[in-house]
């Protein structure tokens, strides 16, 4: 080995060392946590030796996915501020107070914006934002009480991207990015960190028929779920998964005939507007999509 990998390896060491000080022995809830990311997350936290409660819409799923785990699942609603309280009571109840709330509930549906219905616009607003902003509401109430807590809110880069046939959730998951940012500013000085994660286009069934781009590449759910506990163990008010796509975050301040071209460049100027439908059709109807989207 030369000395070169030596001292590349000895950085990852100490990084994994970092993240696993950072991580063992808290309580971590994570929502959406049936599949996909929220699943993922729960397995690496639990390898970094945190403990894990899950949270999900669907029962059986989230039943399932605790029992494969050896966790604490339970229904949740994320839009029912009841619902979310239940949650975080079970955890307590079961596992201990929540140090860390990972809100990653959230659905992508794709296509024409003239074409969504009503019910699925204020189904994507209520599940990936207004959710968001409850669960992080609960569980800052708490952790104020206790005197410290971090909640981490998973957004996306379609939050810094302007993509045709994505209208609904990149609006949504903008007002994620800067809701992480302003509550953290307001409830860091009474010991609540607030996070925002935001994944690229990531390898679960949101983007089943959709065509990535090289520079805007779809990644692994382990990519997203190391750049979750990392931000769990530094605290970061937010961060890219993958981290190589950091120049996304100045995008907002670009000229708008920059993002444009650059919408061009990356593909996602049409790779929502001409996503497979067909090939999205179990998805679709899971979310509640399906017939509202040609």
């Amino acid at each position: 080995m030369s000395v070169l990998d030596r001292l590349s390896s000895g950085r990852a060491d100490r990084r994994l060392a970092k993240i696993r000080t950072g991580v063992s022995g808290k309580v971590v809830a994570i929502t959406g946590g049936a599949r996909g990311i929220g699943f993922e997350i729960a397995e690496q936290v639990i390898a970094a030796g945190g403990r894990v409660a899950l949270g999900d819409i669907d029962g059986d799923a989230v039943g399932k996915a605790a029992a494969d785990l050896g966790v604490e699942g339970v229904e949740l609603d994320v839009t029912d501020a009841a619902s979310i309280d239940r949650f975080l009571d079970v955890v307590e109840e079961r596992v201990g107070p929540v140090d860390v709330l990972v809100n990653n509930a959230g659905i992508m549906p794709v296509g024409s914006f003239l074409d969504y219905d009503e019910s699925l616009i204020r189904r994507t607003v209520e599940i990936d934002f207004v959710g968001v902003i409850l669960g992080t509401r609960a569980a800052a109430r708490r952790m104020v009480t206790r005197g410290g807590g971090q909640i981490v809110n998973i957004a996306s880069v379609a939050g810094r991207l302007a993509a045709p046939g994505l209208s609904v959730y990149n609006g949504a998951k903008s007002g994620v990015i800067e809701f992480s940012e302003t509550v953290d500013f307001e409830l860091a000085p009474r010991g609540v960190r607030v996070s925002a994660v935001l994944p690229s286009f990531t390898n679960t069934a949101l983007v089943t028929g959709l065509k990535t781009n090289s520079m805007v590449r779809s990644v692994d759910t382990d990519v997203v779920g190391r750049e979750v506990l990392t931000t769990i163990a530094t605290q970061r008010v937010r961060a890219m998964a993958p981290m190589s796509l950091r120049w996304v975050d100045v995008t907002p301040a670009m000229p708008i005939g920059v993002k444009r071209w650059l919408a061009g460049v990356t593909g996602t100027k049409t790779m929502f507007v001409d996503a497979d439908q067909s090939a999205r059709a179990a998805y679709s109807r899971r979310i509640g999509q399906a017939g509202n989207t040609d």
